[in-house]
């Protein structure tokens, strides 16, 4: 065998250990990935079937009197002030409701005159807390919609916050090596299986007439 064989056959073998090593890789970092997505595209796509049975809880609470200076209403929150004020509670404030209700209050809460109403958006449910400015009267309101919910709406990376969101994106990195790799490996090894690429094909061929046929 000649040099330049052995150079050719020792290149490629270091590129079929390459893709051979991304790809098991690539797999076994989006193997629970791939499940979850395959799992809640099909929840939701069958929402409407599935749909649980919301479970709200409510709760009361009473800030201290030490802490009603900081939520009372001035002087120009009345009537004709102008439109409601967003902002943070204060932070003894935020602290306390983690305290007394377990709950992350660091969000942007809406001031009107009589009360301060914080959203607390969160995956497989809702919630909400409002503050009422004159007597310091706290309602909090959590809705629970199942892990069915929660996980699609894990799958949608609503509400479920940066770094969530910064794991889809490297769940999708691991997707995309993983099918690259695929690809070059079934390319490779397709002159001895004749049956890839009109089955690559039929991947491709199903949803593309799906989608011209059926989709209006």
């Amino acid at each position: 065998m000649s040099v330049t064989s052995k150079r050719r056959k020792s290149r490629r073998a270091f590129w079929m250990k390459q893709l051979h090593q991304w790809h098991w890789m690539s797999s076994a970092i989006s193997l629970i990935g791939l499940l979850l997505f395959a799992i809640t595209g099909i929840t939701l796509n069958h929402a409407a079937d599935i749909e649980g049975s919301p479970k709200v809880v409510e709760r009361q609470a009473q800030l201290p009197a030490a802490l009603l200076p900081a939520v009372a209403a001035r002087e120009d929150d009345g009537e004709g002030a102008g439109d409601d004020e967003k902002k943070p509670l204060p932070a003894p404030v935020a602290a306390y409701l983690g305290k007394a209700l377990a709950l992350d209050a660091h969000g942007v809460a809406e001031w009107s005159a009589d009360e301060i109403y914080l959203a607390l958006p969160r995956p497989g449910g809702d919630g909400w807390v409002s503050i009422d400015r004159a007597s310091g009267a706290v309602t909090n309101e959590i809705t629970d919609r199942g892990w069915i919910s929660y996980l699609n709406d894990l799958h949608k990376g609503r509400n479920a916050g940066t770094a969530w969101k910064w794991s889809i994106d490297i769940f999708a990195v691991a997707f995309v090596i993983f099918a690259a790799t695929g690809l070059v490996l079934l390319q490779i090894h397709s002159a001895r299986r004749p049956s890839t690429w009109p089955l690559v094909g039929l991947g491709l061929a199903i949803p593309a007439l799906v989608a011209i046929f059926f989709i209006h």
